[in-house]
């Protein structure tokens, strides 16, 4: 399973570190993923999907799961993702 959030598309990088003496070895930055279920209002169902503390802030401040995924663009979001948001905009086209 690679660490990359599921929403956001956040993902490792690469870096220093660097000693006192300004010795520099390779390491890198892991994004905070978590677990987590994520309600959808349109769907009325939860869905498990691994996504960074950051990105389930930027969720929570747009207004939640189905905001977010219809302003997101589908290059960054997971199979996953994709899979719910077409699911959402299927929902909106048959209620309207």
């Amino acid at each position: 399973m690679s660490r990359i959030c599921e929403l956001t598309g956040k993902g490792r990088l690469v870096g220093h570190n660097v000693s006192h003496a300004n010795n520099k070895t390779k390491r890198t930055f892991l994004p905070n993923l978590q677990h987590v279920t994520l309600l959808s209002d349109a769907l009325e169902q939860g869905f498990k999907l691994r996504v960074s503390m950051s990105g389930l802030r930027s969720v929570e401040h747009v207004g939640g799961l189905d905001n977010w995924l219809l302003k997101t663009k589908d290059e960054k979001l997971s199979d996953n993702a994709r899979k719910i948001k077409k699911a959402i905009t299927k929902k909106q086209a048959v209620a309207a």
